[in-house]
């Protein structure tokens, strides 16, 4: 798939070993402007490890400097307890989609469609997913039911603002806007 970046931070081994139960957190960087891509980015962690998280100081990633988001970034690829993944939508790839004459793909259902992606590769790696924490794309309701419909087994969290809310967002947040823009600058 196009623009998906390999999980990292965490050995294969031990995340299908472990037995733990995980916690994941999504968030975008990117959907205001108009050029350029659209970046998701998601963060995972065991749900004993929430007080880590929490210590290292993830919070509204927007309220952040970009020395402090450069700083948790370098954090959360060393500390040996967070996974992480990407997901960059290029800027042609959401003007393809949209622009389709027979099936326009709009950027709601694009931006859904890259957050189930970076679920769907957690779980397929063997990661005890049991907890999701999406910022919100469209009407919260009615993205939380889609996401309940493809993942029964997960108990889902979709809140507007979620990455002030939530640690685990605001990780995927990092992931997004320091990562993931650093993704995209090289293409």
């Amino acid at each position: 798939m196009a623009g998906l970046i390999p999980l990292d931070g965490f050995p294969d081994a031990l995340l299908r070993q472990d037995g733990k139960e995980y916690m994941m957190g999504i968030d975008e960087a990117g959907r205001g402007p108009t050029l350029g891509p659209m970046v998701y980015g998601s963060a995972f962690c065991a749900v004993e490890d929430e007080e880590r998280l929490k210590a290292m100081g993830f919070m509204d990633s927007k309220q952040l400097t970009e020395a402090k988001r450069d700083k948790l970034w370098a954090e959360l690829q060393t500390c040996g307890f967070i996974g992480w993944s990407i997901r960059v939508l290029e800027a042609k790839e959401i003007s393809a989609g949209m622009l389709r004459r027979d099936a326009p793909y709009n950027l709601n259902a694009q931006s859904h469609d890259a957050a189930i992606s970076l679920v769907q590769r957690v779980i397929d790696r063997g990661v005890n997913l049991k907890y999701l924490t999406v910022d919100t794309v469209g009407d919260p309701e009615r993205y939380q039911a889609k996401l309940e419909g493809l993942f029964p087994t997960l108990s889902i969290i979709v809140a507007k603002k979620a990455d002030s809310i939530y640690p685990i967002v605001s990780a995927g947040s990092i992931c997004a806007k320091v990562r993931g823009g650093a993704a995209a600058q090289r293409r």
